[in-house]
């Protein structure tokens, strides 16, 4: 059994039982699944790019990708309708807990001047979006046999009704929010 899934066995229902006093244990906000999205502009120019953004992305998930196509032509990108534009994956169960353990505890702490990630990008309904702007970052992602530096997006599917519930429960699976300042409050800076 995986980390993180042990520690939201073990830890997360009950803390959150207390804070949210829930009737019922299955009223626990939880992990749904994990969506990791690399957009890839310049495979409308070469296709080997987009083979490249695969490869890295199976690499970081252990998963095969699923390639996205144009849903709509474009004119100024030079864009037609059905053209492959990216890639996805959607990880979920066991596969989607070591991911966000390795995010969490790995991959996040080594961006250059973290300070923790935005608590805001939430939703409404209690789901969480973040960008990440290379993927060098992941420890299986080899410095020289990357082609080009990509970014990508991760969002993160919870039960949570609301965004309150949602923060709570991140941040007690070990997501690193940024903890905002008495002078950040006050709008001072």
């Amino acid at each position: 059994m995986p980390r993180l899934k042990d520690k939201y066995t073990g830890e997360v229902i009950k803390a959150m039982v207390e804070k949210f006093s829930y009737s019922n244990v299955m009223q626990v906000p939880r992990l749904e699944k994990v969506v990791i999205n690399m957009g890839v502009g310049d495979a409308i120019q070469n296709s080997k790019a987009l083979d490249s953004a695969v490869s890295d992305l199976a690499i970081i998930t252990g998963q095969r990708p699923v390639i996205t196509k144009a849903k709509r032509s474009i004119a100024a990108f030079k864009l037609r309708q059905g053209m492959r534009i990216g890639c996805k994956v959607t990880l979920r169960g066991n596969r989607m807990y070591e991911f966000v353990d390795k995010l969490f505890n790995i991959a996040l702490p080594r961006v250059r001047d973290f300070r923790g990630v935005s608590p805001d990008s939430f939703d409404g309904r209690g789901n969480y979006s973040l960008g990440i702007k290379e993927q060098l970052i992941f420890p299986e992602i080899e410095y020289d046999k990357i082609e080009k530096i990509r970014g990508m997006d991760i969002i993160f599917v919870t039960t949570a009704k609301s965004d309150e519930e949602a923060r709570v429960f991140l941040g007690l699976m070990g997501m690193p929010f940024k903890t905002v300042s008495g002078r950040q409050k006050a709008g001072i800076v």
